[in-house]
């Protein structure tokens, strides 16, 4: 796919570690400019490494801090990437928070967190594409294999994003008409520090013999389908969310 985003422009929240440093990686290999978003300053010095890095593979790129939670954060975002580079195609939406809590013990402030962070960034995301974002862009949201498969203590991470999976679907049927399309990925558990930081060992344990390989995965794994859903080709696929979790099936017992 290399170069096939050549003239694009892309913004990766939450694009200075993670799955979403790998996705501006890739991003930058198929040819597309760059905004590395993060949101806490003390990532400033990761999210420049990143932008240095993705300039070595000889496209623009640019960091941006913004705690997208707050008012006119996402608007000053998406202004500030049509300002630097003069139009705004991809956007893939990494950021995320995981509470991992039984619901007797999440507090208001978590929950409300969650919904924040989850939910209502990808949402004004999307509403700021409605108007800003070119013709035939290209639109993908990280929701997580929880939104399918059930499990104890993740109600406000998997509530949260379960949520964007429906707000992907109708604003694909809105935007669509211009060649948008907009789908999700739902990735399994990752060797990330976002999934270490949130689990046990004995968790480790147990969602890893869900597996077919009996490991959680890796999250290289998943760059392939974003690199596919944001082709130029892809103009078919929309409204749908992708699963990349090793196959991951609820134990019988």
């Amino acid at each position: 796919m290399t170069g096939k985003l050549s003239g694009k422009v892309a913004i990766v929240t939450g694009g200075s570690a993670n799955l979403g440093k790998l996705f501006a990686e890739a991003l930058a290999d198929d040819g597309a400019d760059v905004l590395v978003h993060y949101n806490s300053a003390r990532r400033a010095d990761e999210a420049a490494v990143v932008v240095k890095d993705l300039e070595s593979r000889g496209v623009r790129a640019f960091a941006h801090q913004g705690d997208l939670t707050a008012d006119g954060e996402i608007t000053k975002l998406v202004d500030a990437v049509i300002t630097q580079f003069g139009r705004w195609d991809i956007l893939v939406n990494t950021a995320g928070l995981i509470i991992r809590k039984a619901v007797a013990d999440t507090t208001e402030d978590e929950y409300d967190r969650s919904m924040a962070i989850n939910a209502k960034v990808p949402y004004f995301l999307m509403k700021e594409a409605a108007t800003k974002m070119a013709d035939d862009g290209r639109i993908v949201n990280m929701v997580t294999t929880q939104v399918a498969f059930t499990a104890p203590t993740y109600s406000a991470y998997a509530g949260s994003k379960a949520p964007v999976e429906h707000f992907t679907k109708a604003f694909s049927k809105e935007i669509g008409v211009r060649g948008v399309t907009v789908n999700c990925i739902a990735p399994g558990p990752q060797k990330t520090e976002f999934f270490y930081n949130a689990e046990t060992p004995e968790t480790i344990a147990w969602l890893s013999g869900l597996t077919i390989s009996g490991d959680i995965g890796d999250p290289i794994d998943v760059v392939p389908v974003m690199r596919f859903l944001v082709a130029p080709e892809t103009r078919w696929v929309t409204a749908q969310t992708v699963y990349v979790n090793g196959g991951m099936i609820a134990p019988i017992n």
